[in-house]
Formats: C-alpha cells, sequence, structure tokens
C-alpha cells in the first residue's frame, strides 16, 4: 500500500494571542514627571502593531497624519523607509478611507521605498495576500538620485502625493530624501520628517546619533526649501515623535 502522506505533515504557526496584537500597557502616574511616561511611550510605540504588523508611530502622530491626509487632499503616499510593511498598510487603509468619502481625484496607492524588500513583502503578504493592488514595495537607496525619478514613474499623473521619511534619522539621508523627494509634493501638500525626537538629548534612543533637525532646518533656509514652511502647529496632542517635521508646501515648484 503506498503511503498517503509521503511528505511530512506539519501543523500550522499557532494564532497570535490578544498579547501579542496589542502593545504593552503604559501605567499612568499623574503625580510623576511627563518625561516619566514620554520614555514609558516611546518604549511602548517600538511593540505596537496595526493589522497583526509592527508598526512604529505613536498614536498622536497617527491621528496627525489622517488630518494632513484629509486637508492636502492626498491620493498617493510615498513612503520613505518600509521597515516591517505596517504603516504602509495603515497609510494604504486611510487612503481607502480617503476614496470612500470622495477626497481623491485617481486611484490611491502607497509606494514605499527601502533598501531590501523581501521580508517587507513576506509578512504583507500574509497580512494580506492583494497587498500590491495598491501597494508598491521599491529597492533603492534615497541618496540616489535616480530613486526619486522611478518613484516619479510610478505616479499617476494629477495625483497629489504626501511623502514621508523614515529612514536612518541622520542628516545625509535626510538632507537627500528632501533634496531629492520634495519635488513630488504639490502646493499645499506636505512631507513629513519623522523622528526629530533624534535631536533632543533627553528624547534621543539609544544608538541613534541624530541630526534630523539640522538638516530640516539648513534644507528650508536652502532655495530648494523656500516654497516649504514647518508647521509646528500640527503638533496638536502633546507628544510627537516628529518634531520640527511636518512641512507643507506653500507655493508652486
Amino acid at each position: 500500500m503506498s503511503n498517503p502522506h509521503p511528505h511530512p505533515v506539519t501543523a500550522p504557526p499557532p494564532a497570535p494571542s490578544e498579547q501579542d496584537l496589542l502593545p504593552p500597557k503604559v501605567d499612568v502616574d499623574v503625580h510623576a514627571p511627563l518625561l516619566t511616561y514620554w520614555r514609558q511611550r516611546e518604549r511602548q510605540h517600538l511593540r505596537d502593531v496595526y493589522a497583526g504588523v509592527r508598526i512604529k508611530k505613536f498614536p498622536e502622530d497617527l491621528r496627525v497624519f489622517e488630518h494632513v491626509l484629509w486637508l492636502s487632499r492626498t491620493d498617493v503616499v510615498v513612503e520613505l523607509g518600509t521597515h516591517l510593511g505596517g504603516s504602509a498598510l495603515w497609510f494604504r487603509d486611510r487612503l481607502r478611507t480617503q476614496a470612500a468619502y470622495g477626497r481623491t481625484s485617481v486611484p490611491v496607492q502607497v509606494i514605499s521605498v527601502d533598501l531590501a524588500q523581501e521580508r517587507a513583502a513576506a509578512i504583507l503578504a500574509e497580512a494580506d495576500p492583494d497587498y500590491a493592488r495598491e501597494i508598491t514595495l521599491v529597492e533603492g537607496d534615497v541618496g540616489d538620485p535616480a530613486l526619486a525619478e522611478r518613484v516619479r514613474a510610478m505616479i499617476p499623473p494629477g495625483a497629489r502625493c504626501l511623502v514621508v521619511e523614515d529612514t536612518l534619522h541622520e542628516y545625509p539621508t535626510t538632507l537627500a530624501a528632501l533634496d531629492h523627494f520634495a519635488d513630488l509634493v504639490p502646493e499645499g501638500g506636505f512631507f513629513v520628517v519623522e523622528d526629530g525626537i533624534v535631536d533632543d538629548p533627553e528624547l534621543r534612543p539609544p544608538g541613534m546619533p541624530g541630526g534630523v533637525v539640522p538638516a530640516v532646518r539648513d534644507w528650508l533656509a536652502g532655495p530648494r526649501g523656500a516654497a516649504f514652511r514647518m508647521r509646528r502647529d500640527l503638533e496638536r496632542y502633546g507628544l510627537t515623535s516628529h518634531p520640527y517635521g511636518w512641512l507643507q508646501r506653500v507655493a508652486a515648484a
């Protein structure tokens, strides 16, 4: 008799528990310094998830992104720095909501860039097998001017773009991202430089050299940044990982 199971049968991986899908809890002591609360929140956000995928963003910053997407009528998000893909999923779903409310004019899309995308692609496929319909993963270095042209060719004519810079959080990469990708942002649109906290000695995560905020300020002071202004008023919820990073184009390119 032939063996009805010629290959070993492996059990499927266990389903994630509720605790796997929730971030660590933060205990609030209203009498403790705010800095103590901040540090707990900073540790928490490193393990937060969206749709079962790790997303390292503060809820307060995600809420501001929702406002920015709505106000600027964004159709396409260009994300520089994919990591595991959680934020690409989040932006895709927010754009779908925009479209449902009639706030978009072309098919919505997320273009997410990183040096290597194999791991993110596998994680996204597990979360949503059809993710590639609206999320495009691109491999490349933001320091390469040709990368921006590759990305530009993927954007539908007339689309309104939001660019999010979430790469190394150092001076050279921040400056290169602004130089190469700011032209994708239309008048009234936004370029968000994430994690300016690396330049605050009390908030800086371990091992982060900094340089984000100086790069933003130098770029805004130069000719390429003259069409943008810093929107510190968008730091609306008290806590943000992106101080000095909410930039809006106020003049045509």
